[in-house]
């Protein structure tokens, strides 16, 4: 439901809100940052760090609005697109959208590449970032530092193992997923075999409650 403004425009909703509100705040950040990069003051390291963990917290809740059907496949893959400059191959992305890029795609890629219309931005997307993660300048010396390219060839890994990845950190699960792997943690130990603290994790996965909805 969504509220009739006065002139007979178009009602306002709450997911139009939301994704107004995520708009503006995205490019809000994007300003601040590149204005950040021009002050001269011994704060300016964490300034900017304060910045990008904004800028890649605003991706991953994009992220989580795809997954939850409030984004389209469409909208998410032009704002990949964007963010590593997919038409205009001349020009370098700054590293603070490679990270946002690779914040967006660990959040929805096994989701997105299932897409139909998905599937094809994200081949276009991945090989732009192959192409970047081995640039270099005029010097011959990495374009990017290690960390971004640390960031992109784990992106890039995780692509290529079919989105699968390691985590330590428990995802929920169900009473039942929980009596399962307990009993396999049991059965594990009463045959002399150790368990490990990580789970595999599928990375983009729509959450299991909402597995039987249908795509964006």
């Amino acid at each position: 439901p969504g509220s009739r403004p006065p002139g007979g425009e178009k009602p306002i909703t709450f997911k139009s809100s939301v994704l107004n509100i995520c708009q503006n705040e995205f490019e809000e950040l994007i300003a601040t940052f590149d204005a950040s990069q021009r002050r001269p003051d011994d704060d300016l390291e964490e300034l900017r760090k304060k910045r990008r963990d904004r800028l890649c917290a605003n991706m991953k809740f994009v992220g989580h609005l795809f997954l939850r059907q409030l984004l389209s496949a469409k909208v998410v893959g032009c704002v990949s697109r964007e963010l590593v400059l997919c038409d205009a191959a001349g020009r370098m992305p700054e590293e603070h959208a490679l990270e946002c890029a690779c914040e967006l795609l660990m959040a929805i890629g096994f989701t997105l590449e299932a897409h139909p219309s998905g599937c094809a931005v994200l081949q276009e997307v991945l090989g732009r970032i192959r192409e970047l993660q081995t640039a270099s300048n005029a010097e011959g010396k990495s374009y990017y530092s290690k960390r971004v390219q640390f960031m992109l060839r784990d992106l890039l890994d995780t692509r290529d193992n079919g989105w699968t990845k390691k985590s330590f950190h428990s995802s929920a699960k169900t009473k039942e997923e929980i009596r399962l792997e307990q009993e396999r943690d049991l059965t594990a130990r009463s045959a002399g075999r150790t368990t490990s603290n990580a789970e595999v994790v599928l990375a983009g996965q729509r959450p299991f409650y909402l597995s039987t909805a249908t795509s964006p």
